[in-house]
């Protein structure tokens, strides 16, 4: 599944109509933003979501934008977050048995500091510009539901997304 989903993301890189469509979503108004904030979460495409968004800017208001781009970003980390949740971890615990026989990892990640740590550091990578795919993934190996996820998500990739918008406003050249 994991090289399925490389192979494609490879090959929407390198297609030029993918990336035609992309910058055509700043046309689309909040539709677009919402279709960004959907794109923002991933490695291949968070560069163009984010220019996408800061076109957008500059006719659409920053907070609205924040708040539409942050619903999308909601749905595209829950693709990433069940994805981890139903599959990797179960895919990586099987490879785990195998190597590490007297779960010494085991004991390590459900010490009390990782229970706090992993959400925490899932958290920043969410809220900060780049792609959230370790954030999300992070969350997932702990133990947080999914609402308490999409909340999350939500608040900070909306945050996010509105700080990005306005330090676009602050450093124009």
């Amino acid at each position: 599944m994991a090289v399925l989903s490389i192979i494609i993301a490879i090959i929407l890189y390198k297609s030029e109509t993918f990336h035609s469509f992309l910058l055509h979503l700043g046309g689309l108004g909040y539709i677009g933003a919402f279709i960004a904030g959907i794109l923002f979460v991933w490695t291949f495409t968070a560069a163009t979501s984010a220019l996408v968004l800061l076109i957008l800017a500059e006719t659409l208001s920053p907070v609205e934008i924040g708040f539409i781009a942050g619903l999308g970003a909601v749905i595209g980390d829950m693709l990433i977050f069940r994805l981890v949740k139903d599959g990797l971890v179960n895919e990586i615990e099987d490879i785990y048995n195998h190597v590490d026989h007297k779960k010494h990892l085991k004991k390590l990640f459900h010490s009390k500091y990782f229970n706090w740590m992993l959400p925490v550091l899932g958290g920043i990578i969410i809220a900060s510009p780049l792609p959230d795919e370790i954030g999300v993934s992070l969350m997932g190996i702990s133990k947080m539901g999914t609402i308490k996820f999409a909340f999350l998500s939500y608040v900070l990739n909306s945050a996010g997304i509105f700080l990005i918008i306005l330090a676009s406003v602050f450093v124009k050249p």
